[in-house]
């Protein structure tokens, strides 16, 4: 008999597949059903049902007519709640940066190995600007956003905060120029560049743009996304 007595940690099977299901329903290109969401959860119809019917009493998820699934309102009240300092204080310079580049700015944070969009503004007068969902997750190993987020700590303090995860060689360089930059590494075709947003107490942030072509050197860019990243932490302080 194995003499090794380390408890092992107990999770809630019944609300780590609940959770799973908002997750792909929001990563869903299209409502599902019920027997979709069961082959993705790899679930019985009838559990898929029942969580299905759980979800829906909280307003976490909705039916249309068909009964397809698609994400609730109440998923966005939820998310009012995560960050909310963050977004209080990004937004009116998210709208600001949106406008004045006519491109698609937004907010990312880390989540283990993705990074995850917080907040978002797209231009008010551009037909070209790239969408970007909140909640809209990527490889955090892909990305200008990621590389920024990296930038704010040293290597030895990101093994620490994340053993295993590697500390990109552009990260360095983003340190000392205050800005990172990325091509075709999230989606062929789009480049971004964002900046590192130091919080105080927690884990840095990056703001960011997404684009597919620009009028604006790359170094102008940066330089301007570092300074909304300033902005946005003097309104944390």
């Amino acid at each position: 008999m194995s003499s090794d007595t380390t408890p092992t940690p107990q999770h809630s099977q019944t609300l780590s597949r609940g959770l799973r299901s908002l997750e792909i329903l929001a990563d869903a290109p299209r409502a599902l059903s019920i027997a979709e969401l069961s082959v993705e959860l790899g679930v019985h119809r009838s559990i898929a049902y029942r969580i299905v019917r759980t979800l829906e009493d909280h307003s976490l998820i909705v039916r249309d007519d068909a009964g397809k699934i698609t994400s609730g309102p109440g998923l966005a009240a939820l998310a009012r709640g995560v960050s909310r300092d963050l977004q209080t204080a990004a937004l009116p310079e998210l709208t600001v940066l949106a406008n004045e580049l006519g491109m698609t700015a937004f907010v990312a944070v880390w989540d283990r190995h993705d990074c995850v969009t917080l907040v978002t503004v797209e231009p008010r007068h551009s037909s070209a600007a790239v969408a970007q969902r909140p909640g809209t997750r990527h490889a955090f190993s892909a990305g200008a956003p990621g590389i920024a987020i990296q930038s704010a700590v040293s290597e030895e303090d990101w093994e620490r905060l994340a053993p295993g995860q590697l500390y990109r060689e552009e990260a360095a360089a983003a340190r000392l120029q205050g800005f990172a930059t990325s091509h075709d590494e999230v989606i062929a075709g789009l480049s971004s560049v964002a900046a590192p947003i130091r919080l105080a107490g927690g884990l840095p942030a990056a703001v960011a743009v997404v684009y597919i072509r620009s009028a604006h050197p790359e170094a102008e860019l940066g330089l301007r996304i570092a300074g909304s990243a300033r902005t946005i932490e003097e309104q944390l302080s």
